[in-house]
């Protein structure tokens, strides 16, 4: 697990602006959805060619944000990195030059739909009820990535809580666009993971100071668990 400390440069920005460093305390979890960014095979399997072992270390976490959501009502969504040939032909800045070429087939295979590495971490607790989207950019929003979006808007989804990997890449990359499509942004400290502590509190402090609220997954799943406990008691 991460050792996580968000730098106090960006805590100090943000108390500037505004009295608490938590803006989404009052969650609705019917307009909530839980969007697991490409916790797969490829990037958390020992010896994949994208392989994040600290990945490896959030699963808990993730698995209690979605337990949490799906109690309250909410929904959660499994992100799925695809490369395909139209990945490749229409995002060819990537493939074709910023990529590299020394891992280039061993990715193409990893992250082909139906290959191993395309396949979600057999530890993910995967319901039936959950939705599963596959995306060929590093962000889930940007045009020609995925249908999220839309689906997100068919069931009226205003609120997202990010976990997955890599914290700097594809999970920042679906965030920032969230943020700026008017979504409410939540990154899960404890439940994003990328190659080392120094980019995962880099990438943490550059969300809070932005483009999201960043809470831990205890912080969140308090959060969900309100409306439950009060209609308990």
């Amino acid at each position: 697990m991460h050792k996580i400390k968000i730098p106090q440069a960006a805590i100090d920005r943000v108390l500037l602006r505004r009295d608490s460093l938590h803006v989404f305390n009052d969650i609705d979890p019917a307009r909530t959805a839980h969007i697991v960014v490409d916790l797969q095979n490829g990037f958390m399997a020992p010896g994949q060619p994208a392989e994040i072992p600290a990945a490896r270390d959030i699963v808990k976490n993730v698995n209690r944000v979605s337990k949490a959501l799906r109690a309250a009502g909410g929904l959660v969504v499994y992100i799925q990195n695809t490369i395909d040939a139209n990945a490749k032909a229409t995002w060819n800045n990537w493939f074709g030059a910023m990529s590299g070429q020394r891992r280039a087939q061993r990715m193409d295979e990893a992250f082909a739909e139906g290959s191993f590495g395309h396949s979600l971490w057999p530890e993910l607790d995967v319901q039936s009820s959950d939705l599963r989207v596959k995306k060929t950019r590093y962000g889930a929003f940007v045009q020609g990535s995925s249908n999220l979006h839309e689906i997100l808007q068919a069931r009226n989804i205003d609120t997202l809580i990010i976990t997955g990997t890599a914290t700097n890449v594809c999970c920042e990359s679906t965030a920032r666009d969230a943020m700026m499509m008017n979504y409410k942004v939540i990154v899960v400290s404890d439940g994003t993971a990328t190659f080392n502590d120094e980019e995962h509190n880099a990438s943490l402090g550059i969300m809070l100071a932005q483009f999201a609220d960043v809470m831990s997954a205890d912080e969140v799943v308090d959060r969900l668990s309100r409306d439950l406990r009060r209609a308990a008691e």
